[in-house]
């Protein structure tokens, strides 16, 4: 937290909306990207392809995933650098997340050999498929230092409250990713390399655009020098925000696979209409991330600012927003659920397992929206300890209800499982709120 007199700033649901619904759109094109390359080679009527193509996305999901701390972190600190005025730190926010972007990126492109062959090896993929992955994975791997560098860009303009901004460079990232795929594979015929270099051309030319947008908007502060950006306090600082909030995003892949992998134990069927269903819960989440992004910024500026005030009112205006559109969605999924699934396979027994189980998935985001709003709270206040402390407790309490309920109740157990999960998820960190709240900002 910094030092000096409180910075008083309003925070307004105005204000709140501002900030959302930008990125909520950005966010939402990006699900499209994977539906439009899935698409573009199914044209091409090879199964192998597309199924090569399917187990690929997932690796990169899950490396992609493992370094969201780059976006996450930036924000936060920038946001608290914003709230205390402190334009030299802004930049130096900026460029010490660059910096662990292009490293890290630099060493998945240098270590792809030993990622593909331990991510084969987890997959399980046939060997037809595996040549496909390969072929895929060489190509894209070279993006890693672009979408770093992109999450860092992304994470300093909402962090600085130019969200829009960032909104536009992920709608820009999602469009050229699209088009490109669809030139190269569908007119010039390039196959999965065609899908590869297009997610490559995609990333580096949105870096350099958003490089040059950091550069205006940066470039009328005063530049850090040499040993403010390498400072070793604020990069312990850095590195073990980091650290945290990639243990919570670990956490967050196995509960998702350990659903994944219990509902393939029931059977094909009950583990098709699981996968069908959860996309419903990934599409919320897309629209919920929005005003978990509003929270972020604004708490993250209120902490800089040691102005409670602002802070108390980003927890209670992003919840009370949060709700509302979690309750919109849920009653959308509960009465157009089932023309959904109909419209996403046309297997009569996975269309009746899905509705079976369709109330779950539709009260994913009523009971998930207090863990998306808390994270964002969390992330802006840099508390990414409770944060990762309260994941890994939920966790237990997700093992703990399966094990519990799965003997009899089978998958809905299953699936009250996952809901206990995002429920605790939203319930202790909520619990944790007002004591780090009184920590950091003191007593009222």
């Amino acid at each position: 937290m910094s030092g000096g007199e409180p910075r008083a700033f309003t925070v307004t649901s105005r204000g709140v909306v501002g900030i959302a619904l930008p990125l909520t759109f950005a966010y939402l094109s990006t699900p499209l990207v994977g539906i439009v390359d899935m698409a573009v080679i199914g044209q091409l009527g090879d199964a192998v392809l597309i199924g090569g193509i399917a187990v690929g996305a997932v690796i990169f999901d899950i490396l992609l995933t493992t370094f969201n701390f780059l976006r996450a972190s930036t924000t936060g600190l920038a946001a608290q650098a914003l709230g205390a005025d402190d334009a030299v730190e802004q930049n130096a926010v900026f460029l010490r997340a660059g910096l662990i972007a292009v490293l890290s990126g630099a060493a998945l492109v240098a270590l792809q050999g030993p990622i593909l062959w331990l991510s084969l090896a987890l997959m399980g993929a046939e060997p037809a498929v595996a040549v496909v992955v390969g072929d895929y994975f060489t190509i894209r791997v070279l993006a890693s230092p672009f979408a770093l560098v992109n999450y860092a860009v992304l994470g300093w303009f909402v962090g600085i409250g130019r969200t829009r901004i960032g909104a536009a460079l992920q709608i820009l990232l999602s469009l050229l990713n699209i088009a490109l795929s669809l030139y190269l594979v569908l007119w010039r015929g390039w196959g999965v390399a065609g899908v590869a270099w297009g997610s490559v051309l995609a990333e580096l030319a949105t870096m350099v655009v958003g490089l040059l947008l950091v550069a205006r908007f940066g470039g009328g502060r005063p530049l850090p020098a040499v040993s403010v950006i390498f400072d070793k306090a604020r990069f312990r600082r850095l590195v073990g925000i980091n650290r945290d909030i990639m243990i919570r995003s670990f956490s967050l892949l196995f509960a998702f696979a350990f659903f994944t992998a219990q509902g393939a134990r029931a059977g094909t069927v009950v583990l098709a209409a699981n996968a069908l269903l959860l996309n419903f819960f990934i599409f919320g989440g897309y629209f919920l991330d929005g005003f978990a992004a509003a929270a972020e910024q604004i708490a993250g500026r209120a902490v800089g600012a040691r102005w409670r005030p602002a802070f108390d009112a980003a927890v209670r205006l992003t919840l009370i927003w949060g709700f509302v559109l979690a309750g919109a969605l849920s009653a959308i999924l509960l009465v157009a659920g089932p023309a959904i699934i109909d419209l996403m396979t046309t297997s009569a027994e996975t269309r009746l397992a899905a509705r079976t189980y369709l109330v779950w998935a539709a009260l994913t985001p009523v009971l998930g929206v207090v863990a998306f709003q808390m994270d964002g709270i969390f992330i802006g206040a840099t508390w990414s300890a409770e944060m990762r402390n309260m994941m890994l407790a939920s966790l237990a309490v997700y093992l703990a209800v399966w094990g519990l309920a799965v003997p009899v109740l089978g998958n809905h157990g299953l699936w009250l499982a996952l809901l206990a999960f995002l429920s605790a998820r939203g319930l202790t960190l909520s619990w944790r709120c007002r004591t780090k709240a009184a920590e950091t900002f003191g007593e009222n």
